[in-house]
């Protein structure tokens, strides 16, 4: 993929993440601080479909927007075909395990079994 492809990806992830954790945050306004953090209200939360599926959109828009940031910056710091091919895989793996991971907690919050 062309690097001006991925830059604009890396621009409309912050743009899109931006905007989601901002209703995230307005969410969390909506009540006590404190009392959004309880445990109860937490699990509420990632029961309520439309909320979780937020949550996973804010999961993927910040992993991609993240370690796509990781990966300019170590590509800006050293060069050579081997190491960008390994830095942009490993950025690239990296980011789909947190994906999964990400994805398999709130998939178990959200059908019940924490």
């Amino acid at each position: 993929m062309r690097e001006s492809t991925i830059m604009k990806i890396h621009y409309g992830t912050a743009l899109a993440a931006v905007a989601l954790v901002a209703v995230h945050i307005l969410m969390r306004m909506t009540m006590n601080f404190a009392d959004s953090l309880e445990y109860e209200t937490v699990l509420a939360n990632y029961k309520f479909i439309p909320y979780a599926i937020m949550l996973e959109l804010i999961l993927v828009l910040l992993s991609i927007h993240g370690f796509n940031g990781l990966r300019v910056i170590l590509l800006e710091l050293k060069q050579g075909r081997m190491y960008e091919k390994a830095v942009s895989y490993g950025c690239l793996a990296a980011m789909f395990g947190l994906i999964a991971y990400g994805s398999r907690t709130i998939i178990m919050t959200n059908m019940g079994m924490v």
